[in-house]
């Protein structure tokens, strides 16, 4: 995956990790949803340390009625796409490729492992997220273990604090898909937000 191959119209901002709670407006999110006319699925993807094979961070691509980021304690922030207290909006496969793309790096690299789901189980993870609130740094994975672990079919999911342990049990679901993603930009996360933004911002 390589950014400059990427166009849209979305400046990104950093913003540190913490439980401040975000609330976009009715009028942003409604403009910003995105359904996808596909199979429903969760992707799980966690980012791993290059060095140490540790895991980082957390989060859960949710493909339901629409498709959102549950992105507890997350750093990828964005000026045109609606977060509501760690949820991201409008979360088309372009979308998902920028934030993907936003936490690879020299020293980072990220793992997807997608399943298929039913419509009411995808619908039951969304809500979940939905009304999950805000989480503080470093409860990233503790969260989203919590929400796969209601789900129908994950009752194998144990609640975890680390990303890698709950990268292993989802490996075990039955139909996991697993893609790894890498790229070689500098470790700071600014430098890679600057360059982005100037494809993007050249882009609306």
């Amino acid at each position: 995956m390589n950014r400059r191959f990427f166009v849209a119209g979305l400046p990104l901002v950093l913003a540190g990790c913490s439980s401040e709670e975000i609330w976009a407006p009715d009028d942003m999110v409604s403009r910003n949803i995105y359904r996808s006319t596909g199979p429903k699925r969760l992707t799980l993807y966690t980012m791993k340390n290059n060095g140490s094979g540790n895991g980082a961070h957390t989060s859960l691509l949710i493909e339901a009625s629409q498709s959102v980021m549950f992105d507890p304690a997350g750093s990828f922030k964005t000026t045109t796409i609606p977060e509501r207290n760690d949820v991201l909006f409008g979360m088309s496969p372009r979308i998902e490729q920028y934030y993907v793309s936003f936490h690879a790096r020299e020293t980072y690299h990220v793992i997807g492992q997608n399943v298929a789901v039913s419509p009411e189980v995808a619908e039951q993870a969304l809500n979940l997220a939905l009304t999950n609130g805000a989480e503080p740094k470093a409860h990233c994975t503790r969260s989203t273990s919590r929400i796969l672990q209601q789900l129908p079919g994950f009752e194998s999911i144990r609640r975890t604090w680390f990303p890698n342990n709950l990268f292993d049990d989802f490996a075990q679901l039955p139909g996991v898909q697993t893609r790894e993603y890498r790229e070689d930009d500098a470790d700071d996360k600014s430098v890679a937000a600057a360059r982005i933004d100037a494809v993007l911002t050249a882009g609306q």
